[in-house]
């Protein structure tokens, strides 16, 4: 039943049902199932690589009324997750994307919100850093708490120093390119890898860098045993 104001007539065209039906099409419970396949689909789309995709999902959502604020969280996540160091300028750009949207508001800050998102679908793909937080915390969980080596502790008294914290530690800066073949890591998990960079964006950088940086602490380690 349709309900008028006193002295108000309204007449049902099919247009006007059409219109109706389409913006109840659009609207979704934002706790139901349409509301995760929307994000979902976002999700998805922009770590397919398709950007067109992405604009039609992230359209819908807050074309249904979606909390814009939502949406760029999970764009926050995604650049860590779906991109990673392979463009470290994705989170940079999406925080952006959220300042930008805090400032101007509804609507014409949607497009600030776009063009973040269509930055994250372009973006070279890694989940190296991702896979590696979920392997570190896989190890702390099977490892415990390791003492902190004695040579990388803080050593601000007397006592300390007594007790050879900070001993023997080699400041990095002092050395060609500012690196040094030292361990960092507790004493029974030297030589772990946990952050394995792609070949992806500027993690071949990264990983160029790395890899020299492994090698040269082989080397040290193999000169050492010689020595010992």
């Amino acid at each position: 039943m349709v309900q008028s104001l006193p002295g108000e007539e309204r007449t049902i065209t099919a247009k006007s049902a059409e219109e109706a039906l389409l913006k109840k099409a659009l609207l979704y419970d934002k706790d139901g199932e349409e509301h995760y396949n929307l994000i979902s689909a976002l999700h998805k789309s922009m770590r397919g690589s398709d950007p067109d995709a992405t604009l039609y999902w992230l359209g819908r959502m807050l074309a249904a009324g979606e909390d814009p604020l939502y949406i760029l969280r999970r764009m926050v996540r995604f650049a860590s997750e779906d991109i990673g160091n392979a463009d470290p300028h994705a989170l940079v750009l999406t925080m952006a994307a959220q300042q930008a949207f805090h400032f101007i508001g509804l609507p014409e800050g949607e497009l600030a919100i776009a063009q973040a998102a269509v930055y994250l679908a372009v973006a070279p793909k890694s989940n190296s850093l991702y896979t590696g937080y979920g392997q570190t915390k896989d190890l702390i969980n099977k490892t415990g708490y390791l003492p902190v080596p004695l040579h990388i502790r803080n050593a601000p008294t007397k006592l300390m120093k007594e007790l050879e914290y900070g001993k023997d530690y080699k400041y990095a800066h002092d050395y060609s390119d500012a690196y040094v073949p030292q361990e960092y890591f507790p004493d029974k998990l030297q030589g772990k890898v946990l952050y394995s960079p792609t070949d992806a964006g500027y993690e071949k950088i990264i990983k160029e860098r790395i890899t020299e940086w492994r090698r040269r602490k082989t080397e040290a380690k193999k000169g050492s045993e010689k020595k010992g």
